[in-house]
């Protein structure tokens, strides 16, 4: 098979869909991989790296579209990139298509084959693909919105860990899976007062032994969470319901309740944001004001650690971009129910009931499609 990997063009994203080490892999398993001149340059690859581990640079994206069997990449393709896709490909990437009719209605278009990274699944009933980079996005949640809470940022001017005598600031995380734990983790690592809300007693428990003496826990009613967020200083979101749109948990009539210039950091933007007043930035302007409470929404918020979170990606990318392109997509994702689970689109139907209800759209089951 011939793997293309293009350079990302969404703004500011450093990432690269394959390592050099990704592409030494899938060459030395009989594939062809082409890469798009300066595509790793951001993470800290040169061509140069995947010249050697055996890849070919091509030096435009229609080039890698026009002659790739599967697409790897990091970021959902941009229009411009959608209309490039074709009846037959394979794309491999993260998609996060439940609040995003645009993307969905061209890659139905397109007759493609789209595995997306954050649906795949493991025999846990974790989410894999989506890990590594929720746990950079949840480690770096605490230190954006602490340069957030910054006055001269617009925030309520309070310092995480406080100094002798003035209190910390108090975080409140919404959400205890991967993000929310490892926000909770770093923000009281920088001795900020920092409470965890979850539905899930068990996880709650869970949080609890692990951590109870490095953060606190609470149940995430309606009442309590809003009870909470009065009192806060940084409020972050790390809500996910898999490939489907993140509920809401502050409304725009709440934000009044909350102290003025405090900080709302919202890692669920890509899944359309847990917050009403939600709306995507970039790391170019990554916050914004609504009634005196500050946002920061930056939908790629991996890619600031590009080189971190590409190899952190890669390593958990590769068995399944080695699947697929070992097995063409039907064996593999008929071998595999986890990879199976991260198909969302093929030839020109919805293969993921969450996207499918999120949108107001029809679906056929993944194995109707692999049995078509």
């Amino acid at each position: 098979m011939k793997i293309g990997c293009p350079k990302e063009i969404k703004p500011q994203e450093f990432r690269v869909g394959m390592t050099p080490n990704a592409a030494f892999e899938a060459v030395n398993n009989g594939h062809e991989v082409i890469i798009e001149t300066g595509a790793g340059v951001g993470a800290g690859f040169d061509d140069a790296d995947y010249v050697e581990a055996g890849a070919e640079i091509i030096a435009t994206p229609a080039e890698i579209f026009a002659a790739a069997d599967m697409i790897v990449k990091v970021k959902e393709p941009q229009a411009v990139e959608r209309k490039m896709l074709r009846e037959g490909q394979i794309l491999f990437t993260y998609l996060h298509l439940a609040p995003d009719p645009e993307q969905t209605k061209d890659l139905l278009a397109s007759g493609a084959t789209c595995i997306a990274y954050e649906t795949v699944t493991d025999r846990s009933g974790g989410l894999p693909l989506l890990a590594p980079m929720s746990e950079v996005a949840g480690r770096l949640a605490p230190q954006v919105g602490a340069w957030t809470l910054q006055k001269a940022n617009g925030g309520r001017g309070v310092l995480m860990g406080g100094v002798p005598g003035v209190g910390p600031a108090r975080v409140v995380v919404i959400g205890g899976g991967v993000v929310g734990t490892h926000a909770a983790r770093i923000a009281a690592g920088m001795g900020a007062d920092v409470t965890v809300l979850d539905r899930s007693l068990p996880r709650l428990r869970y949080l609890d032994d692990v951590y109870g003496g490095t953060f606190k826990t609470s149940y995430a009613s309606a009442g309590n969470t809003i009870e909470l967020a009065r009192a806060a200083d940084m409020i972050i979101g790390a809500v996910l319901i898999p490939g489907a749109a993140a509920p809401k948990l502050i409304s725009r009539a709440q934000l009044s309740e909350l102290k003025p210039g405090a900080v709302l950091v919202d890692v669920a933007i890509d899944q359309g944001g847990c917050f009403e007043t939600s709306k995507a930035t970039t790391h170019h302007d990554p916050i914004y004001e609504v009634d005196g409470i500050m946002h920061y929404c930056v939908a790629n918020m991996p890619g600031a650690v590009a080189r971190t979170s590409t190899i952190a990606l890669g390593n958990a990318t590769m068995p399944f971009m080695l699947a697929l392109a070992n097995k063409g997509w039907k064996k593999a994702c008929a071998d595999d129910p986890h990879l199976k689970a991260g198909l969302n689109v093929h030839a020109g139907q919805l293969t993921y009931a969450a996207v499918a209800d999120a949108l107001g759209l029809e679906s056929i089951s993944a194995d109707d499609a692999i049995a078509g």
